[in-house]
This record gives structure tokens, C-alpha cells and sequence, in this order.
């Protein structure tokens, strides 16, 4: 056995991981990375990036189909499985070198490996053991299953969605949430007829229910199917086929079925209670500042309860970097995290649903504006529908922000900072949004808010 030391030995090289460790080079520690795979994780290599590219080849024929519209005369001709997955890859690829050549100009040492905690803190990798002042553990998620539904065949998560060779043309997805509701979009827009089954009423259950309920209505439009409150109970399969039953007694026949009821933290086998740390139906607890039961041990990212989503994982890498370096960090709570789902159309949020201030301060004492997105030119021009709405407290800030139409998530920033800083409508409503833009929504929603609406009633 050999021993090797380090000031921090981070545990999983993925988003919370390589955040963590990119700071603690920067603040001037030595750092050691332990990942089993590819440093950047689920997100770069299997999640975030592919899935994105994806959609956004899916994009790309929408817009070819519908180029006749606006007077472009292009012919679609279909879609290409290899070629597609090669500009995918290619994204990847070049994502990981940049993130490679970070790591390597920041000194970090990268130990390929499957490690293990141990108390001390240290981390076993085979024979060896990295042994730091702070271990932080950041060994991200899987894609979980469900009773009696076995994973293989022609039954895959998205990560065997992501590595199929063909286009089908029928697709059950089981789940409403955010992974289901982005492949159902791509499969939709390659051609594929799809099916979505989800146990709670509506999509995206964790969204406003406005949200939901005007990304149910643009699925429709666009022709993808969906059940709601309905259970899978169980399912069969042959060479050709795979068919489900619900709990209804109904049956859905496709080609595949892509299980998407969400990701469990990856925490089983690696050392954890034995070291001391404390787990709860898998989950890593920790306290306010994310340190764990167990001395010098912190927890960042998926294995953390809360919001799985990658750049909360970076937030929280750099928060731990900070506070182990006696920096006194300010960490930003779940409910002020951007969330969006990059379907067509998409589905940003930040803050509080309408339903969640009502429960947090009264009914009475909130209040809600939502503007139609037909009202504004930008999207017009690119032929989106959707919303936006805009929650706050009377005669006080802006508690919430929900948005649902294409390239929306980049509009999510400016709706994060107005959350964050407890902005009041009227401290907003005279900045002007530049014309034509979608940002000029949420503009006119804080103009509205503020009692000044401009294009809106």
C-alpha cells in the first residue's frame, strides 16, 4: 500500500466535483481528484451536453419542415442517426479537452479509480490512500428504475437512449419530469410518435401549474400524446415490440420505452457509513454549510437532497472550496436555483410557485401577472407561444418567475436576479428591455406588476 497526501481530496470528478476542486486550486490548495470515469461526469459525458445537442438537432428540423412557412424553400430529407450522433460527440469531446486543460493548468492530480471513503478522512483507490485535511465527496447520481421493471432491451434510461443507432417510430416514456419531457420532445421532432405516462396531473408536476399546463397544451399541438395519473403496473416484450400496462388496465405498444422517473444519489458501496457519514434513503445529510456527520467530510451535488441539476452542483463545489479555505461563503438556497427544462418549447422557473407563496405568506397577500407571449414580437418572429408570469407580494418583491416558450432559459438570469435581490416591480419596471426582444416579456410583466402595463391589459 502506498500513502499519498493532499490538502483536499475530492471524491468523484463530475460538476460539484471538479467545481470544487478548481477553486481549491485556485485559492492556493493542493488537490487530488478520484473519478472512476471521465472527469465531468454525468452531466458533460451522458446528460446536460448530448441531451442539449439533441434537442437542438431536433430544432433544426422543425425549422426545416416549417421553413415553407416563412418563404424558405428547403427539403428535409430526414434524420441521420450516425451523423447526428457524430456532431454530439464532437460537442463532448471538445467540452472535455477544455475542461482536461483546466484541470492540468491548475495542478490538480487526477487518480483514475473507483474510490472509497475511509475515516481519517481518506480516500482508497485499490491499493492506495489519498488522505486529506477535507475530503469532499461529489459522486453524482444513476438513473433509477421501477418495481419489477427491469432496465436492458428495449427498455433504457437515458443514458442507452442516448447510444441508439436507429430513429423508431414509437416511444413510451415513463415520467412527466424534466428527462422525459426533453427526449419525448427530441424523439417528437425526429419523427417519432410519442407517449408520455406520468403518475401526478400534470408535466413537470414541480413546476407552477401555469407552466404545465401551457407546455401540456403546446405538446398537444404538436402531436405527443400523454397520460396523466396513470401508473405502469407492468410490461412485456418481444423482438420487435415492447408493450406496457397501466393502472387503468390500458395497454401502449412501441418500440422502446424510456424510463425517466428521475436519478438516485450514487452513494451505495463506496464507504460512506462505515466512515461515519450519515445517509437517508441514499441521500448524504449534511448541514447548512454541507459538512457531513463525519470530521473534515463535505457533500456537494446530487448526493445532497434537493434540486439535481448541474449548475447547483457547481455552486455548491465552490461554496465548500470557499468555506474550507475560511472564506465564509453565502450559499444560495434551492428555491433561488434556475431551473429549466430544455424541451419545445421550454420551461424556465425561479422562486416560488404561485401556490407555494400563497401557502408561504397568504393568499391574499400575493399576487400574480401572467403575459401572454403572443403579445410580444420577438416571439412572434420566431414562431413560439407561451408565457410569462411573474409572482410577487403585495406591495412587496418579486418572489417568483415562470416561463414557458422557446429560448426562454436564457431569459431565466434576469428573473434569477430579481428573485435574489428581493426586487420590487417598481425598482424594475423603469430599466428598459431593448425592442424586439423576448426579454421585453418580462419586462412587460414587471411593467404590469408595477401598475403601468404597456402592451398588455
Amino acid at each position: 500500500m502506498t500513502e499519498y497526501t493532499a490538502d483536499v481530496v475530492v471524491l468523484g470528478g463530475g460538476s460539484g466535483g471538479y467545481a470544487a476542486a478548481l477553486r481549491l486550486a485556485e485559492l492556493g490548495k493542493d488537490v487530488v481528484v478520484v473519478e472512476k470515469d471521465k472527469v465531468g461526469g454525468t452531466c458533460l459525458h451522458r446528460g446536460c451536453i448530448p441531451t442539449k445537442a439533441l434537442l437542438h438537432a431536433g430544432e433544426v428540423a422543425d425549422a426545416a419542415r416549417g421553413a415553407a412557412d416563412i418563404g424558405v424553400d428547403v427539403t428535409f430529407g430526414g434524420i441521420d442517426p450516425a451523423r447526428v450522433r457524430a456532431y454530439r460527440e464532437g460537442i463532448v469531446a471538445k467540452k472535455f479537452k477544455g475542461l482536461e486543460g483546466l484541470i492540468t493548468a491548475r495542478g490538480i492530480r487526477v487518480v483514475a479509480g473507483e474510490g472509497r471513503l475511509e475515516a481519517g478522512p481518506a480516500v482508497r483507490v485499490g491499493d492506495d490512500v489519498y488522505r486529506g485535511t477535507d475530503v469532499v465527496l461529489a459522486t453524482g447520481s444513476y438513473s433509477r428504475s421501477l418495481p419489477g421493471l427491469e432496465i436492458g432491451g428495449r427498455v433504457l434510461t437515458s443514458e442507452q437512449a442516448l447510444d441508439l443507432d436507429v430513429i423508431p417510430e414509437r416511444v413510451v416514456v415513463l415520467g412527466g419530469g424534466v428527462i422525459g419531457v426533453e427526449f419525448a420532445s427530441v424523439w417528437r421532432s425526429f419523427g417519432v410518435e410519442v407517449t408520455i405516462v406520468e403518475a401526478l396531473p400534470h408535466l413537470l408536476p414541480a413546476e407552477d401549474v401555469s407552466s404545465s399546463k401551457a407546455l401540456e397544451r403546446a405538446f398537444r399541438k404538436r402531436g405527443i400524446a400523454f397520460q396523466l395519473g396513470r401508473r405502469f403496473t407492468s410490461l412485456s416484450s418481444d423482438d420487435h415490440t415492447v408493450t406496457v400496462v397501466l393502472d387503468d388496465g390500458s395497454e401502449l405498444t412501441a418500440d422502446y420505452v424510456l424510463v425517466a422517473v428521475g436519478r438516485g444519489p450514487a452513494t451505495a458501496g463506496l464507504g460512506y457509513e462505515e466512515a461515519g457519514v450519515v445517509l437517508e434513503r441514499g441521500f448524504v445529510q449534511t448541514d447548512a454549510r454541507l459538512r457531513t456527520a463525519a470530521a473534515h467530510v463535505w457533500a456537494v451535488g446530487d448526493i445532497v437532497p434537493g434540486l439535481q441539476l448541474a449548475h447547483r452542483g457547481f455552486q455548491q463545489g465552490i461554496f465548500v472550496a470557499e468555506e474550507i479555505a475560511g472564506l465564509s461563503p453565502v450559499l444560495v438556497p434551492d428555491v433561488d436555483v434556475p431551473r429549466v427544462a430544455y424541451s419545445h418549447p421550454e420551461v424556465a422557473s425561479v422562486g416560488l410557485t404561485e401556490a407555494q407563496a400563497q401557502d408561504r405568506y397568504g393568499s391574499e397577500a400575493i399576487r400574480a401577472y401572467e403575459y401572454n407571449l403572443a403579445g410580444n414580437g420577438r416571439s412572434e418572429i420566431i414562431g413560439t407561444s407561451g408565457i410569462v408570469k411573474i409572482v410577487r407580494r403585495v406591495d412587496g418583491p418579486v418572489v417568483g418567475a415562470h416561463l414557458v416558450g422557446d429560448r426562454v432559459g436564457e431569459l431565466i438570469s434576469e428573473a434569477q436576479l430579481a428573485v435574489g435581490w428581493e426586487a420590487h416591480p417598481e425598482d424594475i419596471a423603469p430599466f428598459v428591455h431593448a425592442h424586439p426582444t423576448q426579454s421585453e416579456a418580462l419586462g412587460e410583466a414587471f411593467l404590469a406588476l408595477a401598475g403601468k402595463p404597456l402592451h398588455a391589459l
